[in-house]
């Protein structure tokens, strides 16, 4: 279960495996400026600080450069983390938008916590 660490707030999002980072941080009821949500755009841009990540699909070097690449930039909508990633938002705060999204968020985070710990079954 990746987690996503975003500075300097310090939320912690809490990812399936191989889902992006926009839409984990969509479905745990956080909110920032993005577009297309296809890679077409780039207004999802992030810097990535620690850890690493692929990208879902190809990504146009229009969208990302090169050297963006090798800077750490991290284009949201098509980032599935390999690990723990630390994220920076830039010209935009990530924003709570749905409380109870958060809740269930961090109840799932617990329960697979539990279950990879060994006190918890996956049946339950």
């Amino acid at each position: 279960m990746p987690i996503v660490t975003v500075h300097p707030s310090g939320e912690v999002i809490y990812l399936d495996p191989d889902e992006t980072v926009l839409s984990g941080l969509y479905k745990a009821g956080y909110a920032y400026a993005i577009g297309c949500r296809r890679g077409g755009c780039a207004v999802c841009k992030v810097d990535c600080l620690s850890g690493q990540f692929n990208y879902d699909h190809p990504i146009a070097d229009t969208v990302l450069t090169m050297q963006e690449r090798a800077d750490g930039t991290c284009l949201t909508c098509r980032a599935v983390p390999n690990g723990d990633i630390t994220i920076e938002m830039r010209d935009e705060n990530l924003r709570l938008i749905n409380p109870f999204l958060r809740q269930l968020n961090e109840k799932a985070r617990v329960r697979a916590k539990s279950v990879m710990s060994g006190t918890e079954s996956k049946e339950q």
